[in-house]
């Protein structure tokens, strides 16, 4: 075969592989986006001239390669030029998702902003549960670790719960329940490390109050076997605290800590049932045995639906605690990917409702066996105090008229007669004539002091020459003659 032959034949076969790569090229079916992918143009496929659609493909475009101002720019002349435009609704959303993608604190800002009027302008559109998943994605972004400030994923929590209730048949509820297990993750372990750390201080209202607060609002954190057995060591310290404390009878001591190994080992107990397959639930069985209670088992339901959480969590890698420690915000990797999570708000247990609880305890410790006040008995009422309705105030007991007359200011008014056509008579007794009134009592005679025999021009002469004797005692010295100018002066 001649060197010419052989270089069509490798010709000819390069071309017939070329073709059958080009029809399986052209066979190849087109990637499609996931559901989830939110940022994506619903619009790319969309083949239209008209410039209100030119104008969303070129922002959309824009936005694509990180040119926000731009894509927002032809986004509001869109708005603004074409308004009965098809395409003006998704355009505003798309306006917060130039924001969104932008980041930072003021533009998540102003997109939550955006994303807040778009849901008022269009309730009842598919893309409002877009815009509100964003809202809660806005807060997710901006969470802190569980031992900062909380108030982002709290907002999370709340937005995400909005979705929810708001439209539960938008096809991203899914994944909003997903947001809000890991949300509530956080907020779990941040009440669970405040709870473990009062307990290291010895405060134990402060302890159970957040250890029991996790227990009651969040069933699906990663920890609640471990919270529930914090929860049960604190009770036992505190019947282990009764035993040594003085000038307590021995009797009510035992009472008291009968009462905190009961709720002690229900905690224990509760996480054997409802968390069968944690990983602390050894230590729970273990501290059962310790106390001669007894280990409760399980029930089937309960075992399948606590290896289902545990199976969802993903496991914590050494690359994981490590990104954990560089990143800013917090991990999610053991959060559960199952179940629904708790759409109300958090039961919270405070401490000084746990400090009355100890307190009842030992009252009723120190009162056991004691009679208790009768349900009926009713005590007397005290002096200056109101009536009860138990026994009503009697009377009051009426206030008779002095004997000299009918009193001042008051005027007697005689009855009305009664009418003798009217249909109902008068209740009453038939004599009506009221009784005259008392004359009063008569002045007493006036006595006159001066004596018998004197005259009234007698008695003044006589008082005037007293009076001026008085005066001549009150002056001791003699009256001088006036000298000079007095002279003149007649007084």
């Amino acid at each position: 075969m001649s060197r010419l032959t052989k270089t069509l034949a490798a010709v000819s076969l390069a071309a017939l592989l070329l073709g059958t790569v080009a029809a399986q090229a052209k066979e190849k079916k087109p990637k499609h986006k996931k559901n989830e992918d939110l940022s994506a143009n619903p619009l790319a496929g969309v083949n239209s001239k008209q410039p209100d659609k030119e104008l969303f493909d070129r922002a959309m475009l824009e936005l694509k390669k990180s040119r926000y101002d731009v894509a927002r720019l032809d986004l509001q002349t869109l708005l603004n030029t074409y308004p009965d435009s098809e395409y003006r609704m998704r355009a505003k959303l798309a306006v917060g998702d130039a924001w969104f993608q932008e980041g930072g604190e003021a533009a998540l800002t102003q997109a939550e902003a955006e994303y807040k009027d778009f849901i008022t302008f269009f309730p009842d559109a598919p893309e409002a549960a877009e815009a509100q998943m964003k809202v809660g994605d806005i807060y997710y972004q901006q969470m802190e670790k569980p031992d900062r400030d909380p108030q982002n994923a709290e907002n999370a929590e709340r937005e995400y719960r909005a979705m929810i209730n708001m439209f539960p048949d938008s096809s991203l509820v899914p994944r909003a329940k997903q947001k809000l297990r890991d949300v509530q993750e956080v907020l779990a372990e941040r009440e669970t490390d405040i709870g473990l750390y009062y307990e290291s201080r010895e405060n134990f209202s402060a302890s159970i109050a957040r250890l029991q607060t996790v227990v009651d609002t969040y069933p699906l954190y990663s920890k609640s076997d471990q919270a529930l057995i914090g929860i049960g060591d604190v009770l036992a310290t505190e019947a282990r605290r009764v035993r040594v404390v003085p000038n307590i009878p021995s009797a009510v001591k035992e009472r008291m800590i009968a009462v905190y190994q009961d709720r002690a080992a229900d905690a224990y107990a509760k996480v054997i049932t409802r968390y069968p397959m944690a990983p602390h639930v050894e230590d729970a069985r273990d501290r059962l045995v310790a106390m001669n209670r007894p280990v409760p088992e399980p029930t089937e339901a309960a075992i399948a639906e606590s290896e289902a959480e545990e199976g969802s969590r993903q496991p914590l890698r050494f690359t994981s605690k490590t990104f954990d420690i560089i990143k800013r915000g917090p991990s999610v990797v053991e959060a559960v990917h199952v179940g629904e999570p708790s759409m109300e708000d958090a039961k919270r247990t405070l401490a000084p409702d746990v400090t009355k609880q100890s307190m009842q305890v030992y009252y009723d410790a120190v009162n056991y066996g004691k009679p208790a006040a009768a349900a009926g008995a009713a005590t007397p009422t005290g002096v200056n105090e109101p009536p009860r309705s138990d026994q009503p105030s009697q009377a009051p007991l009426q206030m008779e008229h002095p004997s000299g007359g009918t009193g001042v200011g008051v005027q007697v008014v005689s009855a009305p007669a009664a009418d003798p056509n009217a249909v109902i008579k008068p209740v009453g007794p038939a004599n009506t004539a009221v009784p005259a009134a008392e004359k009063p009592a008569e002045a007493p005679d006036q006595v006159n002091e001066v004596k018998a025999g004197t005259t009234t021009a007698a008695a003044n002469a006589a008082d005037a020459k007293k009076r001026k004797a008085d005066l001549s005692d009150e002056s001791s010295s003699k009256k001088k003659k006036k000298k000079g100018l007095g002279k003149l002066n007649p007084f």
